[in-house]
Protein backbone atom coordinates (compact mmCIF):
# COMPACT_ATOMS: atom_id res chain seq x y z
CA UNK A 1 0.00 0.00 0.00
CA UNK A 2 2.87 2.32 1.14
CA UNK A 3 4.27 1.35 -2.44
CA UNK A 4 1.77 2.05 -4.47
CA UNK A 5 1.08 5.56 -2.78
CA UNK A 6 4.04 6.69 -3.26
CA UNK A 7 4.08 5.91 -6.76
CA UNK A 8 0.71 7.92 -7.18
CA UNK A 9 2.43 11.19 -7.31
CA UNK A 10 4.34 9.77 -10.10
CA UNK A 11 1.27 9.78 -12.17
CA UNK A 12 0.69 13.05 -12.12
CA UNK A 13 2.84 16.00 -13.06
CA UNK A 14 6.86 15.53 -11.78
CA UNK A 15 8.83 18.17 -10.83
CA UNK A 16 11.62 18.83 -8.97
CA UNK A 17 9.70 19.41 -5.59
CA UNK A 18 7.72 16.19 -6.10
CA UNK A 19 11.49 14.28 -6.73
CA UNK A 20 12.66 15.52 -3.71
CA UNK A 21 9.91 14.77 -1.73
CA UNK A 22 9.92 11.25 -3.46
CA UNK A 23 13.59 11.41 -2.33
CA UNK A 24 13.18 12.27 1.34
CA UNK A 25 10.78 9.41 1.71
CA UNK A 26 13.00 6.75 0.11
CA UNK A 27 15.93 8.37 2.85
CA UNK A 28 13.10 8.26 5.64
CA UNK A 29 12.63 4.33 4.57
CA UNK A 30 16.53 3.51 4.06
CA UNK A 31 17.52 5.68 7.22
CA UNK A 32 19.91 7.59 5.46
CA UNK A 33 21.98 9.72 7.29
CA UNK A 34 21.62 13.51 7.05
CA UNK A 35 25.26 14.03 6.19
CA UNK A 36 24.74 11.41 3.11
CA UNK A 37 21.31 12.94 2.15
CA UNK A 38 23.34 16.70 2.06
CA UNK A 39 26.22 15.09 0.19
CA UNK A 40 23.47 13.82 -2.09
CA UNK A 41 21.83 17.07 -2.34
CA UNK A 42 24.87 18.82 -2.98
CA UNK A 43 25.22 16.61 -5.95
CA UNK A 44 22.11 16.96 -7.28
CA UNK A 45 22.85 20.47 -7.07
CA UNK A 46 26.27 20.30 -9.17
CA UNK A 47 24.53 18.27 -11.66
CA UNK A 48 21.44 20.68 -12.66
CA UNK A 49 24.27 23.66 -12.53
CA UNK A 50 26.31 21.73 -15.34
CA UNK A 51 23.05 21.47 -17.53
CA UNK A 52 22.30 24.88 -17.11
CA UNK A 53 25.52 25.94 -17.74
CA UNK A 54 25.57 23.40 -21.13
CA UNK A 55 22.35 24.81 -22.43
CA UNK A 56 23.32 29.01 -21.89
CA UNK A 57 26.32 27.87 -23.70
CA UNK A 58 24.27 26.23 -26.50
CA UNK A 59 21.93 29.46 -26.34
CA UNK A 60 24.73 31.60 -26.55
CA UNK A 61 26.32 30.02 -29.41
CA UNK A 62 23.27 30.05 -31.38
CA UNK A 63 22.72 33.70 -30.78
CA UNK A 64 25.98 34.06 -32.20
CA UNK A 65 25.20 32.81 -34.88
CA UNK A 66 22.26 34.46 -35.86
CA UNK A 67 23.88 37.96 -35.09
CA UNK A 68 26.97 36.91 -37.59
CA UNK A 69 23.85 35.88 -40.44
CA UNK A 70 22.34 39.23 -39.55
CA UNK A 71 25.81 41.38 -39.88
CA UNK A 72 26.16 39.19 -43.20
CA UNK A 73 22.79 39.94 -44.74
CA UNK A 74 23.38 43.34 -43.79
CA UNK A 75 26.89 43.94 -45.18
CA UNK A 76 25.41 41.89 -48.22
CA UNK A 77 22.24 44.28 -48.14
CA UNK A 78 25.13 47.29 -48.53
CA UNK A 79 27.28 45.44 -50.58
CA UNK A 80 24.48 45.03 -53.76
CA UNK A 81 22.78 49.04 -52.51
CA UNK A 82 26.51 49.87 -53.58
CA UNK A 83 26.97 47.64 -56.67
CA UNK A 84 23.50 48.66 -58.08
CA UNK A 85 24.19 52.21 -57.39
CA UNK A 86 21.01 52.60 -54.86
CA UNK A 87 21.52 54.53 -51.22
CA UNK A 88 19.05 52.78 -49.90
CA UNK A 89 16.37 49.88 -50.20
CA UNK A 90 12.48 51.45 -49.64
CA UNK A 91 11.17 47.85 -48.50
CA UNK A 92 14.13 47.94 -45.56
CA UNK A 93 14.39 50.55 -42.97
CA UNK A 94 17.84 51.44 -42.38
CA UNK A 95 16.83 51.44 -38.23
CA UNK A 96 15.42 47.47 -38.33
CA UNK A 97 14.03 47.05 -34.61
CA UNK A 98 12.66 43.61 -32.62
CA UNK A 99 14.72 40.16 -32.14
CA UNK A 100 17.23 38.79 -34.21
CA UNK A 101 15.57 36.32 -36.23
CA UNK A 102 12.82 39.14 -36.71
CA UNK A 103 15.55 41.45 -38.10
CA UNK A 104 16.73 38.18 -40.44
CA UNK A 105 13.38 37.43 -41.57
CA UNK A 106 12.63 41.09 -42.47
CA UNK A 107 15.75 41.50 -44.46
CA UNK A 108 15.66 38.19 -46.39
CA UNK A 109 13.23 39.26 -49.07
CA UNK A 110 15.21 42.40 -49.88
CA UNK A 111 17.98 40.75 -50.35
CA UNK A 112 16.31 38.43 -52.54
CA UNK A 113 15.13 41.05 -54.53
CA UNK A 114 17.99 43.37 -54.86
CA UNK A 115 19.95 39.72 -56.12
CA UNK A 116 16.92 39.28 -58.74
CA UNK A 117 17.58 43.09 -59.42
CA UNK A 118 21.30 42.62 -60.15
CA UNK A 119 21.04 39.76 -61.79
CA UNK A 120 18.86 41.73 -64.44
CA UNK A 121 21.64 44.49 -63.93
CA UNK A 122 24.39 42.15 -65.07
CA UNK A 123 22.41 41.29 -67.81
CA UNK A 124 21.62 44.07 -69.69
CA UNK A 125 25.79 45.39 -68.83
CA UNK A 126 26.75 41.89 -70.58
CA UNK A 127 24.17 42.36 -73.31
CA UNK A 128 25.34 46.51 -74.15
CA UNK A 129 28.80 45.83 -73.74
CA UNK A 130 28.76 42.64 -76.06
CA UNK A 131 27.00 45.34 -78.70
CA UNK A 132 29.53 47.75 -78.62
CA UNK A 133 32.50 45.07 -78.55
CA UNK A 134 30.92 43.95 -81.38
CA UNK A 135 30.41 47.56 -83.15
CA UNK A 136 33.91 48.34 -82.51
CA UNK A 137 35.13 45.47 -84.00
CA UNK A 138 33.64 45.68 -86.83
CA UNK A 139 34.72 49.38 -87.06
CA UNK A 140 38.39 48.27 -86.57
CA UNK A 141 38.19 45.42 -88.84
CA UNK A 142 38.89 42.68 -85.70
CA UNK A 143 35.70 41.16 -84.75
CA UNK A 144 35.95 37.95 -82.39
CA UNK A 145 32.62 36.74 -81.48
CA UNK A 146 34.14 34.33 -79.54
CA UNK A 147 35.30 36.70 -76.58
CA UNK A 148 33.09 37.39 -74.10
CA UNK A 149 33.04 41.03 -72.36
CA UNK A 150 33.50 41.22 -69.14
CA UNK A 151 30.78 42.68 -66.74
CA UNK A 152 32.37 44.52 -63.48
CA UNK A 153 29.44 43.48 -60.87
CA UNK A 154 30.53 45.95 -58.96
CA UNK A 155 29.87 49.09 -60.82
CA UNK A 156 26.23 48.21 -62.15
CA UNK A 157 24.40 51.48 -61.57
CA UNK A 158 21.65 52.74 -63.54
CA UNK A 159 24.37 55.95 -64.47
CA UNK A 160 27.27 53.67 -65.27
CA UNK A 161 24.38 51.53 -67.78
CA UNK A 162 23.02 54.86 -69.10
CA UNK A 163 26.70 55.72 -69.89
CA UNK A 164 27.24 52.37 -71.81
CA UNK A 165 23.81 53.20 -73.30
CA UNK A 166 25.21 56.75 -74.62
CA UNK A 167 28.29 55.16 -76.16
CA UNK A 168 26.18 52.67 -78.15
CA UNK A 169 23.73 55.19 -79.20
CA UNK A 170 27.13 57.18 -80.79
CA UNK A 171 28.75 53.45 -82.18
CA UNK A 172 25.11 52.92 -83.93
CA UNK A 173 25.29 56.18 -85.35
CA UNK A 174 29.02 55.88 -86.83
CA UNK A 175 28.45 52.47 -88.02
CA UNK A 176 24.70 54.06 -89.98
CA UNK A 177 26.94 56.44 -91.45
CA UNK A 178 30.09 54.43 -92.15
CA UNK A 179 27.51 51.59 -93.72
CA UNK A 180 25.57 54.96 -95.53
CA UNK A 181 29.48 55.72 -96.81
CA UNK A 182 30.34 52.46 -98.24
CA UNK A 183 26.41 51.62 -99.58
CA UNK A 184 27.41 54.69 -101.57
CA UNK A 185 30.69 53.86 -102.57
CA UNK A 186 29.40 50.39 -103.81
CA UNK A 187 26.63 52.35 -105.85
CA UNK A 188 29.34 54.46 -107.02
CA UNK A 189 31.92 51.70 -107.65
CA UNK A 190 28.52 49.75 -109.47
CA UNK A 191 27.72 52.65 -111.85
CA UNK A 192 31.40 53.39 -112.91
CA UNK A 193 31.45 49.48 -113.61
CA UNK A 194 28.85 49.64 -115.33
CA UNK A 195 29.97 52.59 -117.68
CA UNK A 196 33.52 51.32 -118.34
CA UNK A 197 32.19 47.64 -119.02
CA UNK A 198 33.63 46.49 -115.91
CA UNK A 199 32.77 42.94 -114.09
CA UNK A 200 31.03 44.86 -110.42
CA UNK A 201 30.78 41.83 -108.41
CA UNK A 202 34.67 40.75 -108.92
CA UNK A 203 35.78 44.50 -108.27
CA UNK A 204 33.80 45.13 -105.12
CA UNK A 205 34.82 41.75 -104.01
CA UNK A 206 38.74 42.47 -104.18
CA UNK A 207 37.98 45.32 -101.25
CA UNK A 208 35.68 42.92 -99.24
CA UNK A 209 33.41 39.29 -99.93
CA UNK A 210 30.99 41.37 -97.73
CA UNK A 211 30.47 43.59 -99.79
CA UNK A 212 28.39 41.76 -103.30
CA UNK A 213 24.81 42.05 -103.42
CA UNK A 214 24.25 38.56 -101.88
CA UNK A 215 25.40 39.61 -98.27
CA UNK A 216 22.62 41.39 -96.07
CA UNK A 217 23.11 45.66 -95.19
CA UNK A 218 24.24 45.26 -92.11
CA UNK A 219 26.63 42.39 -92.34
CA UNK A 220 28.49 44.46 -94.87
CA UNK A 221 32.19 45.34 -93.64
CA UNK A 222 32.49 49.07 -92.52
CA UNK A 223 36.29 49.07 -91.59
CA UNK A 224 38.22 51.84 -91.83
CA UNK A 225 40.32 49.25 -94.13
CA UNK A 226 37.15 48.95 -96.03
CA UNK A 227 36.18 52.66 -96.85
CA UNK A 228 39.72 53.44 -97.32
CA UNK A 229 40.33 50.53 -100.30
CA UNK A 230 36.83 51.67 -101.26
CA UNK A 231 37.70 55.37 -102.05
CA UNK A 232 40.91 54.47 -103.40
CA UNK A 233 38.89 51.95 -105.62
CA UNK A 234 36.40 54.88 -106.69
CA UNK A 235 39.51 57.12 -107.07
CA UNK A 236 41.22 54.51 -109.52
CA UNK A 237 37.64 54.19 -111.40
CA UNK A 238 37.16 57.89 -111.92
CA UNK A 239 40.41 58.65 -113.42
CA UNK A 240 39.95 55.40 -115.95
CA UNK A 241 37.15 56.31 -116.73
CA UNK A 242 38.17 59.98 -117.02
CA UNK A 243 41.27 58.86 -119.51
CA UNK A 244 38.82 56.48 -121.97
CA UNK A 245 36.45 59.21 -122.15
CA UNK A 246 39.29 61.83 -123.25
CA UNK A 247 40.29 59.05 -124.99
CA UNK A 248 36.99 58.71 -127.09
CA UNK A 249 36.56 61.96 -127.55
CA UNK A 250 40.12 62.08 -129.59
CA UNK A 251 38.76 59.29 -131.72
CA UNK A 252 35.25 60.32 -132.48
CA UNK A 253 37.24 63.81 -133.72
CA UNK A 254 39.22 62.17 -135.67
CA UNK A 255 35.94 60.02 -137.08
CA UNK A 256 34.12 62.96 -137.66
CA UNK A 257 37.22 64.73 -139.38
CA UNK A 258 37.35 61.81 -141.21
CA UNK A 259 33.93 61.51 -142.35
CA UNK A 260 33.82 65.08 -143.36
CA UNK A 261 36.97 64.72 -145.70
CA UNK A 262 35.97 61.69 -147.40
CA UNK A 263 32.16 62.69 -147.62
CA UNK A 264 31.10 59.52 -145.51
CA UNK A 265 27.30 58.67 -145.84
CA UNK A 266 24.91 59.05 -142.47
CA UNK A 267 24.22 55.28 -142.77
CA UNK A 268 27.82 54.65 -142.44
CA UNK A 269 28.57 57.76 -139.53
CA UNK A 270 25.38 56.19 -137.87
CA UNK A 271 26.93 53.07 -136.96
CA UNK A 272 29.61 55.01 -134.36
CA UNK A 273 26.44 57.37 -133.05
CA UNK A 274 27.63 55.47 -129.51
CA UNK A 275 31.06 56.86 -129.94
CA UNK A 276 30.40 60.49 -131.50
CA UNK A 277 27.10 61.05 -129.15
CA UNK A 278 29.99 61.99 -126.28
CA UNK A 279 32.37 64.02 -128.09
CA UNK A 280 31.17 67.21 -126.02
CA UNK A 281 30.52 65.20 -122.65
CA UNK A 282 31.63 66.07 -119.32
CA UNK A 283 32.59 63.12 -117.00
CA UNK A 284 29.70 63.00 -115.05
CA UNK A 285 27.28 63.36 -117.86
CA UNK A 286 28.24 59.89 -119.11
CA UNK A 287 26.19 57.68 -117.49
CA UNK A 288 25.10 55.13 -120.19
CA UNK A 289 26.50 51.39 -119.73
CA UNK A 290 29.43 50.42 -121.70
CA UNK A 291 29.77 54.03 -123.17
CA UNK A 292 33.51 53.80 -122.07
CA UNK A 293 34.26 49.90 -122.70
CA UNK A 294 37.39 48.85 -123.85
CA UNK A 295 36.17 46.70 -127.05
CA UNK A 296 34.01 49.86 -127.75
CA UNK A 297 37.31 52.11 -127.54
CA UNK A 298 39.09 49.46 -129.82
CA UNK A 299 36.11 49.18 -132.33
CA UNK A 300 36.57 53.28 -132.67
CA UNK A 301 40.46 52.89 -132.99
CA UNK A 302 40.02 50.59 -135.77
CA UNK A 303 37.87 52.18 -137.61
CA UNK A 304 39.79 55.17 -137.14
CA UNK A 305 42.82 53.12 -138.38
CA UNK A 306 41.13 52.00 -141.43
CA UNK A 307 39.69 55.58 -142.62
CA UNK A 308 43.30 56.73 -142.23
CA UNK A 309 44.20 53.63 -144.68
CA UNK A 310 41.40 55.04 -146.44
CA UNK A 311 42.30 58.62 -146.62
CA UNK A 312 45.80 57.93 -147.89
CA UNK A 313 44.60 56.56 -150.93
CA UNK A 314 41.81 59.25 -151.41
CA UNK A 315 44.67 62.09 -150.71
CA UNK A 316 43.84 63.79 -154.28
CA UNK A 317 40.50 64.03 -153.37
CA UNK A 318 40.35 65.27 -150.50
CA UNK A 319 43.47 67.79 -151.14
CA UNK A 320 41.53 69.08 -153.86
CA UNK A 321 38.25 69.37 -152.11
CA UNK A 322 40.35 71.58 -149.21
CA UNK A 323 42.11 73.66 -152.19
CA UNK A 324 37.65 73.88 -153.51
CA UNK A 325 37.28 74.99 -150.19
CA UNK A 326 40.39 77.46 -150.24
CA UNK A 327 39.30 78.77 -153.36
CA UNK A 328 35.72 79.47 -152.00
CA UNK A 329 37.18 81.62 -149.07
CA UNK A 330 38.83 83.39 -151.79
CA UNK A 331 36.01 83.95 -153.96
CA UNK A 332 34.13 85.62 -151.35
CA UNK A 333 37.22 87.62 -150.56
CA UNK A 334 37.23 88.99 -153.99
CA UNK A 335 40.77 87.60 -154.34
CA UNK A 336 41.95 86.19 -157.61
CA UNK A 337 44.26 83.27 -157.71
CA UNK A 338 45.42 80.43 -160.22
CA UNK A 339 43.40 76.99 -159.48
CA UNK A 340 45.03 75.22 -162.03
CA UNK A 341 48.42 76.13 -161.32
CA UNK A 342 47.34 75.08 -157.62
CA UNK A 343 45.72 72.04 -158.21
CA UNK A 344 48.95 70.96 -160.64
CA UNK A 345 51.31 71.86 -157.69
CA UNK A 346 49.43 69.94 -155.51
CA UNK A 347 48.94 66.64 -157.99
CA UNK A 348 52.75 67.24 -158.43
CA UNK A 349 53.57 66.94 -154.71
CA UNK A 350 51.21 64.05 -153.85
CA UNK A 351 52.99 62.39 -156.88
CA UNK A 352 56.34 62.89 -155.96
CA UNK A 353 56.35 61.38 -152.39
CA UNK A 354 58.48 63.82 -151.22
CA UNK A 355 55.66 65.22 -148.44
CA UNK A 356 53.56 63.09 -145.97
CA UNK A 357 49.49 63.48 -147.01
CA UNK A 358 49.45 64.51 -143.00
CA UNK A 359 51.69 67.10 -143.42
CA UNK A 360 50.08 68.69 -146.82
CA UNK A 361 46.49 68.26 -145.49
CA UNK A 362 47.99 69.97 -142.08
CA UNK A 363 49.76 72.93 -144.18
CA UNK A 364 46.40 73.46 -146.67
CA UNK A 365 44.61 73.78 -142.87
CA UNK A 366 47.09 76.55 -142.28
CA UNK A 367 46.54 78.09 -145.28
CA UNK A 368 42.66 77.86 -144.38
CA UNK A 369 42.82 79.12 -141.69
CA UNK A 370 44.81 81.95 -142.67
CA UNK A 371 42.60 82.93 -145.63
CA UNK A 372 39.77 82.83 -143.15
CA UNK A 373 41.60 85.48 -140.97
CA UNK A 374 42.22 87.72 -144.01
CA UNK A 375 38.78 87.19 -144.70
CA UNK A 376 37.81 89.06 -141.63
CA UNK A 377 40.46 91.78 -141.91
CA UNK A 378 38.84 92.64 -144.84
CA UNK A 379 35.21 92.17 -144.00
CA UNK A 380 34.67 96.02 -143.31
CA UNK A 381 36.17 97.04 -146.39
CA UNK A 382 34.09 94.56 -148.60
CA UNK A 383 30.87 95.37 -146.89
CA UNK A 384 31.66 99.34 -147.67
CA UNK A 385 32.29 98.03 -151.32
CA UNK A 386 29.20 95.64 -151.70
CA UNK A 387 26.92 99.21 -150.42
CA UNK A 388 28.64 101.38 -153.16
CA UNK A 389 28.18 98.79 -155.26
CA UNK A 390 24.17 98.84 -154.68
CA UNK A 391 24.16 102.69 -154.66
CA UNK A 392 25.83 103.00 -157.62
CA UNK A 393 22.87 100.94 -159.47
CA UNK A 394 20.62 102.83 -157.85
CA UNK A 395 22.15 105.96 -159.45
CA UNK A 396 22.19 104.04 -162.53
CA UNK A 397 18.31 103.26 -162.21
CA UNK A 398 17.50 106.81 -160.77
CA UNK A 399 18.70 108.19 -164.43
CA UNK A 400 16.94 105.81 -166.03
CA UNK A 401 13.82 106.63 -164.44
CA UNK A 402 14.32 110.44 -164.96
CA UNK A 403 14.80 110.19 -168.74
CA UNK A 404 11.66 108.62 -169.08
CA UNK A 405 9.61 111.12 -169.85
CA UNK A 406 6.39 108.91 -169.01
CA UNK A 407 7.81 108.59 -165.52
CA UNK A 408 4.67 110.84 -163.86
CA UNK A 409 1.60 109.00 -165.96
CA UNK A 410 -0.95 107.02 -163.82
CA UNK A 411 0.39 103.66 -164.89
CA UNK A 412 0.70 100.40 -162.66
CA UNK A 413 3.64 100.44 -161.05
CA UNK A 414 3.95 103.94 -160.99
CA UNK A 415 3.51 104.90 -157.24
CA UNK A 416 6.39 102.28 -156.24
CA UNK A 417 9.08 103.55 -158.56
CA UNK A 418 8.04 106.75 -157.46
CA UNK A 419 8.56 105.79 -153.97
CA UNK A 420 11.70 104.02 -155.36
CA UNK A 421 13.23 106.98 -156.76
CA UNK A 422 13.29 108.77 -153.70
CA UNK A 423 15.38 106.42 -151.42
CA UNK A 424 17.50 106.22 -154.52
CA UNK A 425 17.88 109.62 -154.18
CA UNK A 426 18.89 109.79 -150.65
CA UNK A 427 21.28 106.62 -151.02
CA UNK A 428 22.90 108.19 -154.54
CA UNK A 429 23.66 111.38 -151.96
CA UNK A 430 25.41 109.11 -149.71
CA UNK A 431 27.69 108.06 -152.27
CA UNK A 432 30.68 110.77 -151.95
CA UNK A 433 30.52 110.04 -148.55
CA UNK A 434 30.59 106.51 -148.73
CA UNK A 435 33.67 106.79 -151.10
CA UNK A 436 35.83 108.67 -149.11
CA UNK A 437 34.98 106.33 -145.96
CA UNK A 438 36.07 103.59 -148.32
CA UNK A 439 39.14 105.37 -149.79
CA UNK A 440 39.86 106.27 -145.88
CA UNK A 441 39.81 102.78 -144.39
CA UNK A 442 41.13 101.12 -147.42
CA UNK A 443 44.39 103.34 -147.17
CA UNK A 444 44.57 102.61 -143.33
CA UNK A 445 44.34 98.53 -144.08
CA UNK A 446 47.20 99.14 -146.89
CA UNK A 447 49.26 101.10 -144.21
CA UNK A 448 48.62 98.78 -142.00
CA UNK A 449 49.75 95.85 -143.40
CA UNK A 450 51.94 97.19 -146.47
CA UNK A 451 50.07 95.50 -149.37
CA UNK A 452 47.70 96.60 -151.49
CA UNK A 453 43.75 95.80 -150.82
CA UNK A 454 43.38 93.88 -154.26
CA UNK A 455 39.51 93.07 -155.67
CA UNK A 456 39.19 90.55 -157.79
CA UNK A 457 42.99 91.21 -159.29
CA UNK A 458 42.37 95.41 -159.31
CA UNK A 459 43.67 97.69 -156.45
CA UNK A 460 40.42 98.90 -154.89
CA UNK A 461 41.77 102.31 -154.32
CA UNK A 462 42.29 102.55 -158.40
CA UNK A 463 38.91 101.53 -159.05
CA UNK A 464 37.63 104.11 -156.77
CA UNK A 465 40.28 106.92 -158.24
CA UNK A 466 38.77 105.85 -161.24
CA UNK A 467 35.12 106.32 -159.61
CA UNK A 468 35.64 109.43 -158.38
CA UNK A 469 37.03 110.63 -161.99
CA UNK A 470 34.35 109.42 -164.14
CA UNK A 471 31.74 110.85 -161.91
CA UNK A 472 33.17 114.09 -161.34
CA UNK A 473 33.90 114.12 -165.68
CA UNK A 474 29.95 113.03 -165.70
CA UNK A 475 29.31 115.91 -163.25
CA UNK A 476 30.47 118.52 -165.31
CA UNK A 477 28.98 116.95 -168.65
CA UNK A 478 25.39 117.38 -166.94
CA UNK A 479 26.14 121.09 -166.13
CA UNK A 480 27.87 121.81 -169.43
CA UNK A 481 24.04 119.99 -171.33
CA UNK A 482 22.06 121.83 -168.96
CA UNK A 483 24.22 125.39 -169.40
CA UNK A 484 23.52 124.03 -173.25
CA UNK A 485 20.32 123.81 -172.62
CA UNK A 486 18.80 126.82 -171.44
CA UNK A 487 21.33 128.93 -174.03
CA UNK A 488 19.20 126.93 -177.14
CA UNK A 489 15.80 127.77 -174.97
CA UNK A 490 17.06 131.67 -174.13
CA UNK A 491 17.78 131.71 -177.81
CA UNK A 492 14.88 130.28 -179.32
CA UNK A 493 12.94 132.90 -176.91
CA UNK A 494 14.63 135.79 -177.95
CA UNK A 495 13.64 134.78 -181.79
CA UNK A 496 10.23 134.27 -181.07
CA UNK A 497 10.37 137.33 -179.48
CA UNK A 498 11.85 139.24 -181.94
CA UNK A 499 9.56 137.69 -184.30
CA UNK A 500 6.19 138.42 -182.45
CA UNK A 501 6.32 141.34 -180.09
CA UNK A 502 2.87 140.37 -178.77
CA UNK A 503 3.34 138.32 -175.45
CA UNK A 504 3.23 134.88 -175.78
CA UNK A 505 3.48 131.48 -172.58
CA UNK A 506 7.02 130.55 -172.82
CA UNK A 507 6.84 126.79 -173.46
CA UNK A 508 6.91 124.78 -169.94
CA UNK A 509 10.48 122.84 -169.88
CA UNK A 510 8.49 119.34 -169.15
CA UNK A 511 10.79 116.99 -170.75
CA UNK A 512 14.39 116.50 -171.35
CA UNK A 513 16.20 115.91 -174.24
CA UNK A 514 18.23 113.58 -175.16
CA UNK A 515 21.73 114.56 -174.72
CA UNK A 516 24.36 113.83 -177.62
CA UNK A 517 26.30 111.49 -178.47
CA UNK A 518 28.94 112.68 -175.97
CA UNK A 519 27.08 113.22 -173.20
CA UNK A 520 25.27 109.43 -173.37
CA UNK A 521 28.47 108.34 -173.22
CA UNK A 522 29.66 110.26 -170.48
CA UNK A 523 26.50 108.99 -168.06
CA UNK A 524 26.39 105.33 -169.75
CA UNK A 525 29.57 104.53 -169.32
CA UNK A 526 33.41 105.57 -169.73
CA UNK A 527 35.34 106.84 -172.40
CA UNK A 528 36.51 104.03 -174.92
CA UNK A 529 40.28 104.50 -173.33
CA UNK A 530 39.05 102.99 -170.03
CA UNK A 531 37.74 99.87 -169.10
CA UNK A 532 35.49 99.04 -166.33
CA UNK A 533 33.01 97.40 -165.15
CA UNK A 534 30.54 99.84 -163.82
CA UNK A 535 28.14 100.44 -166.59
CA UNK A 536 26.14 103.69 -166.55
CA UNK A 537 27.24 105.18 -163.30
CA UNK A 538 29.24 101.89 -161.66
CA UNK A 539 26.36 99.68 -162.01
CA UNK A 540 27.35 95.89 -161.88
CA UNK A 541 27.67 94.41 -164.96
CA UNK A 542 25.45 91.57 -166.33
CA UNK A 543 26.14 88.42 -167.89
CA UNK A 544 24.64 86.67 -170.71
CA UNK A 545 22.91 84.31 -168.45
CA UNK A 546 20.92 87.43 -166.88
CA UNK A 547 23.17 87.31 -163.64
CA UNK A 548 25.46 90.27 -162.21
CA UNK A 549 28.87 88.28 -162.55
CA UNK A 550 31.86 89.79 -160.52
CA UNK A 551 30.96 93.26 -157.81
CA UNK A 552 33.58 95.20 -158.81
CA UNK A 553 35.23 97.32 -161.61
CA UNK A 554 37.16 96.24 -163.91
CA UNK A 555 40.74 96.85 -164.35
CA UNK A 556 41.71 100.34 -165.32
CA UNK A 557 44.22 99.88 -168.81
CA UNK A 558 47.34 101.46 -166.82
CA UNK A 559 46.30 98.48 -163.94
CA UNK A 560 46.45 95.35 -166.48
CA UNK A 561 50.01 94.49 -165.90
CA UNK A 562 48.87 93.15 -162.72
CA UNK A 563 48.15 89.76 -163.99
CA UNK A 564 46.31 86.37 -162.70
CA UNK A 565 49.74 84.47 -162.30
CA UNK A 566 51.35 87.05 -159.75
CA UNK A 567 48.14 87.26 -157.81
CA UNK A 568 48.11 83.56 -157.80
CA UNK A 569 51.60 83.44 -156.43
CA UNK A 570 51.03 85.01 -153.19
CA UNK A 571 47.35 82.56 -152.39
CA UNK A 572 48.32 78.92 -154.48
CA UNK A 573 47.21 75.75 -152.86
CA UNK A 574 50.68 75.35 -151.00
CA UNK A 575 51.65 78.83 -150.08
CA UNK A 576 50.71 80.78 -146.87
CA UNK A 577 48.32 83.58 -147.51
CA UNK A 578 49.47 85.98 -145.33
CA UNK A 579 52.05 87.11 -148.04
CA UNK A 580 49.17 88.90 -150.30
CA UNK A 581 45.90 90.21 -149.99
Amino acid sequence: MAVADIQNPLQGETTCGTLLQKLQEIWDEVGESDKERDKMLLQIDQECLDVYKRKVEQADKSRAKLLQSLSDAKLELSSLLSALGEKSFSEFPEKASGTIKEQLAAIAPALEQLWKQKEQRVKEFFDVQSEIQKICGEISGSLNLSENPVVDESHLSVEKLDEYHCQLQELQKEKSDRLHKVLEFVSTVHDLCAVLGIDFFATVTEVHPSLNDATGVQSKSISNDTLSKLAKMVLALKEDKKQRLHKLQELATQLIDLWNLMDTPSEERSLFDHVTCNISASVDEVTVPGALALDLIEQAEVEVERLDQLKASKMKEIAFKKQSELEEIFSHAHIEVDPDAARDKIMALIDSGNVEPAELLDDMDDQIAKAKEEVLSRKEILDKVEKWMLACEEESWLEDYNRDDNRYNASRGAHLNLKRAEKARILVNKIPALVDTLIAKTRAWEEDRGISFIYDGVPLLAMLDEYTMLRHEREEEKRRSRDQKKFHEQQSTDQETITNPRPSPVRPVGTKKAAGPRANGAANGTPSSRRLSLNQNGSRSVNKDGRRDSMRPMTPVKYDAISKEDSASHFSGTEPVSSSP
